[in-house]
């Protein structure tokens, strides 16, 4: 399979992913892609011819070789690998068709944009990128759980027991290097499970940027909104202007005990025999 090819189509995603984004295709490609073709293919090149039954029953082998490996290893990770990195091609194509779409409203409409920038991710983008971000975790967590099922787990035993027909009886079959196969599918599992703990904190980081740039948008609307209404409330009135022209005014220096206590005559006089005083002040002026 020619993998530069798939290398050469991703190499246009890092310019439109996060920092999360960037490190999680450099390590599909220096801890996957590349331990894939360099090594793990060499190690199971051999699984057929190498793997040998104490019978010499016709079929027998072969019948159990597929009981012990229903899939080749090398052919489930090539399906993972593939997998795992075309949704990420969803990004870039979005991406070209934004700029397609963006070079013909400016062809029509003289100049003019549509997109500022259509590698932002805004809008329908926003949410190609988060399926896309799904899609990558889906598909490694469900190739883990297959690998899983498939064979009991991760563990690659050195001899395998095999009893169904047309072995004669319970034979024993044994597999070339298990010791060096086990190690190289504990790394690719290994490398699966980080790839989906970044990311896992590639959809969180995401989702929590649009959160708060989604607030602070919210709050900076709410402030204008409030200078907008201090800007158009008028005046507050003077004091005069609560005042009542039939108001009372009492002497500050008595005390409430005493006004209590004062008769109901002395205490509409007191008013106004201070509105008489008043008066004598302004004519004496």
């Amino acid at each position: 399979m020619n993998w530069s090819a798939l290398e050469s189509l991703l190499s246009g995603v890092n310019k439109y992913s996060t920092a999360f984004g960037r490190v999680w295709l450099s390590v599909v490609f220096v801890f996957r892609v590349l331990v894939f073709v360099v090594a793990a293919q060499r190690v199971w090149g051999d699984e057929t011819k190498d793997f040998v039954c104490n019978t010499a029953q016709p079929g027998c082998t072969t019948v159990c070789y597929d009981s012990v490996f229903p899939i080749s290893h090398i052919r489930l990770w090539a399906l993972q690998l593939i997998f795992v990195t075309c949704p990420s091609l969803l990004v870039t194509c979005h991406v070209k068709y934004r700029q397609k779409k963006d070079l013909e409203y400016a062809t029509s409409h003289k100049g003019a944009h549509l997109y500022a920038n259509p590698g932002k991710k805004r809008g329908g983008l926003w949410w190609t990128y988060l399926v896309s971000l799904i899609f990558k975790t889906s598909f490694d967590a469900g190739f883990l759980y297959i690998l899983h099922h498939i064979y009991h787990g991760f563990d690659m035993p050195r001899v395998s027991k095999c009893s169904l027909e047309p072995c004669p009886n319970t034979v024993d079959c044994f597999i070339s290097r298990p010791t060096e196969k086990k190690i190289f599918t504990l790394f690719m599992v290994v490398s699966s499970v980080v790839c989906i703990i970044m990311c896992i904190s590639e959809m969180i980081y995401f989702i929590c940027k649009r959160i708060l740039k989604h607030k602070r948008k919210t709050d900076r609307m709410i402030r204008e909104a409030f200078a907008d209404n201090r800007e158009m409330r008028p005046l507050a009135a003077t004091r005069s202007e609560f005042r009542s022209k039939t108001s009372i005014r009492v002497d500050p220096t008595i005390s409430i005990q005493n006004l209590n206590n004062m008769p109901a005559e002395e205490r509409e006089k007191e008013p106004r025999n201070e509105s008489t005083h008043e008066k004598a002040k302004v004519e004496n002026i």
